[in-house]
């Protein structure tokens, strides 16, 4: 669980709910006109920059991605690969079909290698994986990023709206409250959708892109350097590139070979 994005949205909620309490109610600050701008306008705009499937898809992976961190990160990854790299010194491939780890990615490569497949194949599959991989979870980053620019958008045009029919009524007071209404929640919902909600969650799966790729990158060249019988000192050193600087020297602790 990404801790982060948890706390953040529950603390936006927790503002926003504190200061809706402070001034009147719930009821106050519902509108079904706005609701339904805000959110269908969002939609359909969504539809047309994007195909149905890719929204689809791309909504739920980016929701269930924003929440959740990788199993292990790059530092985990050295030392696991290393210790990879160290049972199938000393005991071959065969070896490696009793290792397990937690990472998905990292266990198709191993099985790869205890299977006896040849380096080109296991790096065209693991290279394909990760490559469909990242570009789904940037498309979902790039549909949030829409629905986040949309939504404040359609605010505007449901404030304009309810302008519009306010302005048609002057005559009647009896209805310029509800119009009104409208025309102020539409852009609350709007700001609410795109600023708390959306671009929040499309920045967090841009991270996430980076991380990924660093991390399956870093996976690929360590199973490759195993199934190439490298060293497991050798094949720390080399992984180690793909550490902050700062964090090198703490994992750089040399295994036996």
């Amino acid at each position: 669980m990404d801790i982060t994005t948890l706390v953040g949205f529950v603390a936006g909620i927790i503002v926003l709910c504190t200061l809706v309490l402070m001034g009147g109610s719930f009821g106050m600050f519902y509108d079904i006109h706005a609701v339904i701008i805000i959110f269908g306008g969002s939609f359909a705009a969504t539809l047309i920059r994007f195909p149905l499937s890719s929204i689809l898809h791309g909504i739920p992976l980016g929701a269930k991605f924003a929440f959740t961190l990788s199993r292990l990160n790059a530092r985990d990854l050295v030392d696991e690969l290393a210790r990879i790299a160290e049972i199938a010194r000393k005991q071959g491939p065969v070896g490696l079909e009793k290792v397990e780890t937690d990472d998905a990615f990292l266990a198709k490569g191993i099985r790869f290698v205890a299977d006896g497949y040849d380096l080109e194949f296991i790096r065209d599959n693991l290279e394909r994986d990760r490559d469909n991989f990242l570009m789904h979870l940037d498309e979902g980053s790039k549909i949030y990023r829409a629905i986040g620019d949309c939504a404040p958008a359609f605010g505007m045009i449901g404030t304009l709206l309810g302008m519009v029919q306010m302005f048609s009524n002057m005559s009647d007071p009896s209805k310029l409250g509800p119009f009104m209404a409208v025309a102020l929640l539409a852009t609350l919902y709007g700001a609410i959708v795109g600023n708390l909600i959306c671009l929040p969650i499309a920045d967090k799966l841009h991270v996430k892109v980076l991380d990924e790729e660093t991390n399956r990158t870093l996976i690929i060249d360590g199973i490759l350097m195993i199934r190439d019988s490298k060293s497991p000192a050798l094949v720390r050193e080399m992984l180690l590139a793909y550490l902050p600087e700062k964090h090198r020297h703490d994992e750089s602790e040399p295994v036996p070979a």
